[in-house]
């Protein structure tokens, strides 16, 4: 099984950017505790964050026919993007949405996702927990539907 992890605007600060808010972990800290789960749930991961969303649609567009899903967390994107959500219609990736905070308590703007009802679900507010809770959920999604 493949699937791409696909991570939006400033996550690559991740450790030093709001650490009140988003933790100390980094990125690739993160990345390596995906990989050793991936590895124990036979998934072969493939990881591009960029600040540019056009980037973070032409991944999602390259993607398809080479992976089975998508963990994405947008970021900001989250709430702005219809190019990021039309590129997962026009895909049909299977893709859970994952938030390192709990976006629905925070501000108004941020509990608008345009992403989360095209999901195959959302999991946010565990810090990077979510991500491995993620990738279990996706995974487990895949095998019951058969990919």
């Amino acid at each position: 099984m493949r699937v791409l992890v696909l991570d939006g605007p400033n996550l690559n600060l991740l450790g030093t950017r709001e650490p009140g808010r988003y933790g100390t972990r980094t990125l690739a800290e993160i990345r390596s505790d995906l990989e050793r789960l991936g590895a124990d749930l036979g998934v072969d991961l493939t990881f591009v964050q960029s600040s540019a969303e056009g980037d973070l649609v032409d991944a999602v567009q390259a993607a398809s026919g080479s992976v089975d899903g998508v963990l994405a967390n947008p970021a900001a994107y989250t709430h702005t993007s219809i190019a990021l959500r039309d590129a997962f219609l026009a895909t049909g990736l299977p893709f859970v949405e994952v938030h390192l905070s709990n976006v629905h308590g925070r501000e108004p703007f941020r509990r608008r996702s345009l992403l989360a009802d095209v999901a195959v679900g959302v999991v946010a507010g565990f810090g990077p927990d979510s991500y491995l809770l993620g990738l279990r959920g996706l995974v487990a999604h895949l095998e019951a539907s058969g990919r």
